[in-house]
């Protein structure tokens, strides 16, 4: 199977436009066209529905998603691992989503690279039901994820508690006020939004909902609101008052996990990743990083 193909089936079904995804590619929009009609002729079926303005994968294009990515990743992996092994280079491909990656992540990264020089490192950014099943398949080697998955496959290790805090662009407000006007829900995570319905059982309905913490933030910064965002991404602007925290509302603390196959190849390297997150080296380093 040609992992050009695969990868333009995959652009395709991103942009959900054969000529962007040509443009993407840098190859013409016919070459698209046939790549996307030879995977058909080998797959048996059709694995877009074309109508004018609009592509829509079919159920054997939906089916085909999971296999085109883990294909095209191992192959991207192989090809880079086989190079790496002629030299002292050690790949590690770490997943997490936005948020983990603008609170927590940055500082581990430092430690990684200053007790393993030889690491070379692939940041992904997915959504935790990616993450999970990437990590399963072990076509990511770690991956940071809010909610405990219980798999059998993997191992779950407490990495960090980040406390989240309401803050607002406006001071000295409650937090019944807080959320009556520009409210914006971040979305950290199902024990999160448990809290938060535990907390706001009344709460109106936000006037928008984001995943990406850093995205909010800068909303609020920029024309108003309220969200409940990470104390290291909000305390310099709490320090210099372009934002306030609301006092009265809860802090909600978030629990992260490092998740790994037990059965992975590197399993050296992931248990020295973990090391940096146990609880006395983990006390005088949380959650420090500011973005």
């Amino acid at each position: 199977m040609d992992i050009d193909a695969l990868k333009t089936f995959l652009e395709v079904n991103r942009t959900r436009h054969f000529g962007q995804a040509a443009n993407n590619l840098y190859v013409s929009q016919s070459t698209v066209s046939a790549r996307i009609k030879m995977l058909e002729d080998q797959i048996g079926m059709p694995l877009f529905v074309r109508q004018r303005n609009n592509i829509k994968l079919t159920d054997a294009g939906h089916r085909l998603i999971r296999y085109a990515e883990n294909i095209v990743t191992n192959w991207v992996r192989a090809r880079q691992e086989i190079g790496i092994a002629e030299g002292d280079h050690i790949p590690l491909v770490v997943g997490a989503a936005t948020s983990l990656w603008d609170s927590i992540l940055q500082d581990w990264i430092q430690f990684l690279y200053q007790t393993r020089p030889g690491l070379i490192l692939h940041a992904e950014v997915h959504s935790p039901d990616v993450l999970l099943r990437r990590t399963q398949e072990r076509s990511i080697d770690m991956a940071f994820v809010f909610d405990d998955p219980q798999s059998g496959d993997l191992e779950c290790v407490e990495a960090a508690h980040v406390p989240l805090i309401m803050v607002s662009s406006t001071p000295n407000l409650s937090a019944v006020d807080a959320m009556k006007k520009d409210y914006i829900l971040v979305d950290w995570g199902t024990s999160f939004a448990n809290a938060h319905a535990r907390y706001f059982p009344d709460a109106p309905i936000p006037s928008m909902r984001v995943m990406l913490a850093r995205l909010a933030r800068d909303i609020i910064l920029s024309r108003g609101g309220t969200a409940y965002i990470t104390e290291p991404m909000v305390s310099r602007y709490i320090d210099a008052g372009q934002l306030y925290r609301v006092k009265d509302a809860p802090a909600i603390d978030r629990v992260v996990y490092a998740l790994y196959h037990h059965n992975h190849n590197q399993l050296d390297l992931i248990k020295h990743a973990c090391q940096y997150f146990v609880p006395e080296k983990a006390d005088s380093r949380k959650v420090v990083t500011q973005i």
